[in-house]
């Protein structure tokens, strides 16, 4: 992850992209890095929160143009997990976007909202606002802002 932070905010960008695919990366410890490092709060809300979004925006998709039986190997999801994720997606919609930072399941959340076709624009909205306020708590947290 150093390597990441000596790119200051190109390496942000990079690492929160990644940690919100499948890549199993931590981008609070990378986010938190690299704003000690930068003093720069609001370039780091900016990056960190786009980076993060298209991440899940990305994952997202895949999970939309996914089927069953890629989800299943690539992913090594057992389809009594993709049920149960369909019923969390046919009981809170696309408000399970707000979720998608929650380290682990988030990822699981979008790649099943996407699986399960929610809607693109809400679900891309919600996203962006749960990527933008983990950020923002994030800064009051270190006391940047």
């Amino acid at each position: 992850m150093s390597w990441l932070e000596s790119l200051g905010l190109l390496g942000l960008f990079l690492g929160t992209f990644l940690a919100a695919t499948i890549v199993p990366f931590s981008s609070d410890a990378l986010y938190v890095a690299v704003l000690m490092a930068t003093h720069n709060p609001i370039g780091c809300l900016v990056v960190g929160t786009l980076g993060n979004w298209l991440g899940s925006v990305t994952t997202y998709w895949i999970g939309r143009i996914g089927r069953w039986e890629w989800i299943e190997r690539w992913f090594k999801v057992s389809p009594e997990a993709m049920e149960r994720q369909k019923k969390k997606v046919d009981r809170y919609g696309i408000w399970l976007a707000l979720l998608a930072w929650v380290p682990f399941i988030g990822d699981v959340f979008t790649l099943a909202l996407g699986f399960f076709k929610t809607k693109p624009v809400g679900t891309m909205l919600l996203l962006l606002v749960g990527k933008f306020l983990r950020f923002l708590v994030w800064n009051f947290v270190i006391g940047a802002l």
